[in-house]
């Protein structure tokens, strides 16, 4: 990765429009989704940003731009509709030591505009540095289909309740309990339109100090892989993701699990730190209803783990990927 992705935090920031026309239209259109003071500055700008300094959403300064303008704002975007007047005005804002996005030129920005999912407080972010924007809008336009158009307001009452999870659900039942909100039936009754019964279902929880007993057996994913964690297959990523335990052979390394939840617990099969009985460990596992994700090579030995796995499901997943 040659840019560092993260969210710049801009409310009640001056965020600055260099040019006064569609481009600069485009990014207030954007911008205005956050709470930005947003100054449009241009000797002259278009009807529709006439419009939005009529209502109060944004500020338009006709003056000359200046280097010490552009460093005090939060970032500073660029789109006169001249590459030339752009480049002039991208050596002026660097000149103040501004944090610059120039529009349609790659080369001049320290930020790019990424393509957004607003499930607002939830955002998800889709860039390409600026090399395949096109591709960009592909993914998230699969996103937006992923992701049920209220979700925002599902993730907006778990942060209101994060502080009452904290004073009444014991920390080793924390991630369950989220879990159980986002996988479970508060998600799967919000995303029917149930919102109160999500509500409902989810202060329950926290009174009773956690999420219902998961019902379901645990799963066992047996997953082939080598050193190379680019040659995993997407459903082997998602199993990642979603394993409460891993294991995997030291001859893999640790490359793959960079993919991996954070949170999960990771045990080597071979080695001075391996477990006395790995069999014993995944059975136990199961039987608590957890996801167990085992990293094997064409060599692997799993059969002692898929008889430890009972009644529990077991999956093996296809090949690596080419």
């Amino acid at each position: 990765m040659q840019t560092f992705p993260m969210f710049l935090q801009v409310g009640g920031r001056t965020v600055l429009i260099l040019g006064g026309g569609e481009q600069a239209a485009q990014k207030c259109r954007l911008l205005l989704k956050t709470a930005a003071r947003i100054t449009v500055q241009a000797p002259e700008i278009e009807e529709e940003l006439q419009g939005l300094v009529a209502e109060g959403r944004i500020a338009h300064d006709p003056s000359p731009p200046t280097a010490e303008a552009c460093g005090r704002a939060a970032i500073t975007f660029i789109g006169t509709g001249c590459p030339g007047c752009d480049a002039a005005l991208h050596g002026l804002a660097k000149a103040g030591g501004a944090l610059v996005n120039v529009v349609d030129q790659p080369s001049l920005c320290d930020a790019y505009t990424p393509s957004i999912v607003d499930r607002d407080p939830l955002v998800v972010a889709i860039g390409s540095e600026g090399a395949a924007p096109v591709l960009a809008r592909q993914i998230k336009t699969r996103v937006e289909e992923m992701l049920e158009p209220r979700l925002g307001d599902l993730v907006a009452l778990s942060g209101r309740l994060r502080a009452s999870v904290a004073q009444h659900v014991p920390k080793e039942k924390r991630r369950e309990f989220w879990r159980w909100v986002f996988t479970g039936a508060p998600r799967q009754r919000h995303a029917a339109g149930a919102e109160r019964e999500a509500v409902r279902l989810i202060k329950d929880a926290i009174a009773a100090g956690g999420p219902p007993k998961r019902r379901e057996a645990g799963l066992l994913s047996l997953i082939p892989t080598t050193s190379d964690r680019n040659h995993l297959t997407l459903q082997a990523v998602q199993r990642l993701q979603e394993a409460d335990l891993i294991l995997y052979a030291e001859a893999i390394g640790t490359a793959p699990l960079e993919l991996a939840r954070r949170d999960a617990d990771r045990m080597a099969l071979d080695g001075p730190l391996a477990p006395a009985d790995p069999g014993a460990l995944v059975a136990e596992a199961l039987k608590d209803g957890a996801r167990v994700a085992v990293l094997v090579t064409g060599s692997s030995d799993t059969a002692a783990l898929e008889a430890a796995a009972g009644g529990a499901s077991v999956e093996r997943l296809a090949g690596v990927a080419s």
